[in-house]
C-alpha cells in the first residue's frame, strides 16, 4: 500500500518495538486524528484535560509549566518522530499542569482516549509498544532529573547540544534557558564560552 510520508514516519517509529501486518497498520492509521498547530499557538494549556497522545510529523513544540512568578520551566522539546502529551492527565482524566506550544508550524497525529482503548482490544501487541514507549520516557525523565542535580548549567547545555543536535538550532536562546533552568542572560554567557573552545 502507498502511504503518505507522515504515515511512514509513525509506522517506522512503531516498528522499532513491534511488528505489524499491513491490515494492522491500516487499522492503526484509521484510529489517528490529523492535527495542525500554527507557530505560537497552543496544543494544550494548563487546566485542560488531555484528550490525545500526540506524535509529531512536522514542526517543533515545547512542553512547559509556569512557576508562581510566571517563569516557564520547559520539560521537553518535541520535533519530528517524537511523542508528546501529558500521560498522567490522559490516563486519569485530571487537569494537566502543562502547556504545549508550537514554536514552528507543526503537524501531528493524535490518538484519542477512546481509540487508544479500542486499539488495545483490536491489536493487543500495542500494549507492548506503549509500555516500552512509557518506560523509555520514564528513564529519560529520571536521567534529566539526575542531571539537574549533578551537572552544572554548562554541562547540561553541552549534554543537550550533543544529544539533540537536530533541536538546538531550532529553538530560541530564551527557550533553551528555560529548559536548562537558568536565566537567558546566563545562557548567553554559557553559549559564548562553549563556542569559544
Amino acid at each position: 500500500m502507498n502511504y503518505k510520508a507522515s504515515h511512514i514516519l509513525i509506522l517506522n517509529n512503531i516498528s522499532r518495538f513491534i511488528d505489524l501486518t499491513e491490515l494492522e497498520e491500516q487499522k492503526y492509521l484509521s484510529l489517528l486524528t490529523e492535527i495542525s498547530v500554527k507557530r505560537k499557538s497552543f496544543l494544550m494549556q494548563a487546566g485542560d484535560i488531555t484528550s490525545f497522545e500526540y506524535f509529531i510529523t512536522k514542526g517543533c513544540l515545547k512542553v512547559y509549566t509556569l512557576d508562581d512568578d510566571g517563569a516557564p520551566h520547559i520539560s521537553m522539546f518535541a520535533v519530528e518522530d517524537y511523542w508528546t502529551g501529558d500521560m498522567a492527565s490522559f490516563m486519569t482524566k485530571e487537569p494537566t499542569p502543562y502547556f504545549i506550544k508550537a514554536t514552528e508550524d507543526s503537524e501531528l497525529f493524535g490518538i484519542s482516549r477512546a481509540n487508544y482503548e479500542l486499539l488495545f482490544q483490536e491489536i493487543p501487541k500495542f500494549e507492548r509498544f506503549y509500555r516500552m514507549l512509557y518506560q523509555k520516557s520514564l528513564i529519560n525523565y529520571i536521567k534529566r532529573s539526575n542531571h539537574g542535580i549533578s551537572l552544572t548549567a554548562e554541562e547540561r547545555y553541552i549534554k543537550f547540544k550533543t544529544k539533540y543536535p537536530n533541536i538546538v538550532n531550532r529553538i530560541t536562546q530564551k527557550d533553551l534557558a528555560g529548559y536548562i533552568g537558568i536565566t537567558p542572560e546566563f545562557m548567553s554567557k554559557i553559549i559564548t564560552k562553549v563556542n569559544r573552545r
